[in-house]
């Protein structure tokens, strides 16, 4: 029998969000069996026993917007690298984070059915993953790469259909391909954003009515989809329409946070990146042309995420990563807390919140009886600093289905 028992632990994320202390936890065959003091007498039911010096344990972290396979959207890269090193460096990346306390994610574009199969397969350390495959796109949008040259800097093979699409015809039968191609959600670019070669982040890509085609298909094939928002027009069709999140949010307002609520829209802030763009932006390494815009939608974006918490709406983790950099996913977690949410509610954003929004919260997201042993063990307190959790050195255990995937214990 596989089963391990964990004592002397305090439990942060159980299903009712309390904090239990000095309590103790057993695993068997990958899912939680039992929680509490009583089970530790008796250790020789045990395979594998952990002390846990009073130290902290949490649900596994979900990422509900990463990019494993992509390293910054380096134009050079694209053109210079052999694609088996694109799958290479997605297993680095992967890897990382998972290192970061991250045991699930979800893809918002360019991991193909391969790279989840191999995931399945467990083929190399990984978060379990679902897939987007690749974002949808018109001519001319956020995730055409085409350059002012005519050059096509997308990767390009079989497993992964071209983002493009336009009309409502058309956006219909790319939502079928990329469903077709393994995707568990559907990812629609919905306005521009802060790197794209050819247009601006206010700019509306799709039409209200291709939008409404995209959900419609993709709810009849029983998927769901995610906008990347940036522009007003953009986050205003998606939420008439229902998408079941929001990525990034810049410009949302009081009416459409409300909207949100009413309608059980995730939004996802994606702070990192955000804050990466910042960075970019005043040590002028962006365009200059890009300089200004992004600056001021990092005003923007901070000044509406506050007021979107304060609404109530629904947050879970996200954060770009693959256009910043990999591994460093729990510093997020950081700036929900600058927002406004405590500690606690950081932690649960990153955990059940985010189960929720990839509907796998029967599974995963908290600690408690009957769910996937995807834990993560950390000896300093989170709730007194939540910025311990950011620094890897600082996971010391990370358990997946009941294995222990890292120990620094």
């Amino acid at each position: 029998m596989n089963s391990t028992l964990i004592k002397n632990v305090t439990l942060i994320g159980t299903v009712n969000g309390k904090m239990i202390e000095n309590t103790s936890i057993a695993i068997e065959n990958g899912k939680i069996k039992e929680i509490g003091n009583d089970i530790s007498k008796n250790s020789s039911n045990y395979s594998k026993i952990i002390d846990g010096e009073d130290g902290f344990l949490m649900p596994g972290f979900i990422d509900a917007h990463v990019h494993l396979l992509a390293n910054g959207f380096q134009n050079e890269d694209y053109m210079n690298d052999p694609l088996s090193y694109y799958f290479y460096k997605g297993i680095n990346a992967a890897k990382l984070t998972l290192e970061a306390g991250i045991t699930t994610v979800r893809d918002c574009g360019l991991a193909d059915y391969g790279f989840k199969l191999a995931v399945s397969k467990k083929l190399f350390p990984s978060p379990k993953v679902q897939i987007s495959v690749m974002p949808l796109s018109i001519t001319g949008g956020h995730f055409d790469f085409t350059l002012k040259s005519g050059h096509d800097m997308i990767v390009k093979y079989s497993g992964l259909p071209h983002p493009n699409c336009n009309g409502v015809e058309g956006v219909i039968a790319k939502t079928r391909e990329v469903a077709r191609a393994g995707a568990d959600f559907i990812k629609v670019m919905a306005t521009g954003g802060t790197i794209s070669a050819n247009d601006k982040t206010d700019d509306v890509q799709f039409s209200i009515k291709e939008l409404k085609a995209i959900v419609d298909e993709a709810n009849r094939l029983d998927r769901k989809v995610a906008t990347h928002c940036h522009g007003y027009g953009g986050l205003e069709h998606s939420v008439k329409v229902g998408v079941h999140s929001i990525e990034h949010g810049t410009p949302v307002d009081k009416k459409n946070a409300k909207i949100m609520v009413d309608k059980g829209i995730f939004l996802i802030p994606t702070f990192l990146v955000i804050k990466d763009q910042e960075i970019a932006a005043k040590n002028k390494t962006l365009q200059e042309n890009k300089i200004e815009p992004v600056l001021k939608l990092v005003k923007m974006h901070g000044e509406n995420m506050e007021m979107a918490y304060n609404q109530g709406v629904t947050m879970a983790m996200g954060t770009d990563s693959g256009v910043q950099e990999h591994g460093n996913n729990l510093a997020e977690l950081g700036y929900f807390v600058k927002m406004g949410a405590s500690p606690l509610e950081a932690i649960i954003t990153g955990t059940l919140n985010s189960a929720e929004c990839l509907s796998l919260e029967d599974r995963i997201g908290s600690i408690e009886i009957g769910k996937s042993a995807d834990l993560v063990f950390t000896k300093k307190n989170p709730l007194d600093d939540i910025s311990v959790l950011k620094d890897r050195n600082n996971i010391l255990l990370v358990f997946q289905d009941g294995n222990i995937v890292k120990n620094l214990f």
